[in-house]
């Protein structure tokens, strides 16, 4: 091969090499300006889209229950549906179509524009309530007045009886529990427990009924159960629970102090238990304590 056709071949190749590289870099920045075109009816698109959750909203805005108008009332619930039908049909309309596109944005201002005829009537339904409702106004006034002094007496009188239900509730303190075994001696060994013993002390309060009462104890296991041997009851917040030992004793106001026993027939669990103490119904006193191995 020549001198002559080896320097044909090599500027036909740096052609060639010349034209791939326009092509490429062409080819290149068409990709990227149709990218920008994308993106920018992409952006068009959300835009619209925010328009028309914005007027989706202003209907939303309006509660049709408050219209005494129902000729008016079926014409805005149509329009609602109107417009969240065009948001869904733009919702999974493609970006780059453009023709539907521009047929949606057609559509939204003619949906604003009825929106604004319906704007200025529910304003003038609006001015005639408002009138109606001045012209009311004063008796509305007095009968609120009214119904707020007699809120407020209630609510005097249910602080007041509150107040002396609290004051008369009595009130169980000092609480302590013993386990015992068989001979009545302190143990710590949930195998030699036969019997726990509670022992609490009901505090002074004169203003508290005087006469027989009961007070009932419910023992909680560390699962959750109570502990019982009869399943039977009391009444406490408006309820039937169940409870583990009762005793009756005489109130005469003064400070008194007593134990309780509970005998043990099952396998205590060991962990921590829940002792629960109720009179007349209400929860007086209440303390954890342990069995451990």
């Amino acid at each position: 091969m020549t001198k002559k056709y080896l320097y044909i071949i090599v500027a036909v190749a740096i052609v060639l090499l010349a034209v791939v590289v326009w092509l490429f870099v062409d080819n290149r920045r068409t990709k990227n300006e149709m990218q920008e075109i994308v993106e920018q009816m992409t952006f068009e698109k959300e835009q619209l889209e925010d328009e028309y959750e914005e007027l989706a909203i202003q209907y939303d805005g309006y509660q049709l229950g408050q219209l005494h108008n129902d000729s008016l009332v079926e014409l805005l619930s149509q329009e609602k549906q109107r417009v969240q039908d065009l948001l869904e049909e733009l919702r999974i309309t493609k970006a780059t179509n453009a023709r539907r596109i521009s047929e949606l944005k057609k559509e939204l201002a003619t949906v604003r524009a009825v929106m604004v005829q319906y704007v200025q009537q529910i304003d003038s339904l609006d001015r005639q309530n408002k009138r109606l409702t001045t012209e009311n106004k004063e008796v509305k006034q007095k009968y609120e007045e009214v119904a707020t002094k007699a809120s407020q007496l209630e609510q005097e009188r249910d602080k007041l009886t509150e107040v002396v239900s609290r004051a008369a509730m009595m009130e169980v303190t000092n609480l302590d529990a013993v386990m015992l075994n068989s001979r009545n001696k302190k143990t710590s060994r949930v195998s030699k427990i036969t019997k726990m013993q509670f022992s609490y002390t009901i505090l002074k309060n004169i203003t508290a009924e005087a006469g027989m009462k009961t007070i009932y104890l419910r023992l909680r296991r560390p699962d959750g159960e109570i502990m019982t041997k009869s399943n039977d009851t009391f009444h406490f917040e408006n309820q039937d629970i169940e409870y583990s030992v009762k005793k009756e004793f005489e109130y005469t106001g003064e400070q008194l102090s007593d134990v309780m026993y509970w005998n043990v027939e099952e396998v205590l669990q060991t962990g921590t238990y829940n002792a629960d103490f109720f009179i007349d119904g209400n929860l007086v006193g209440s303390f954890p304590f342990k069995v451990e191995k």
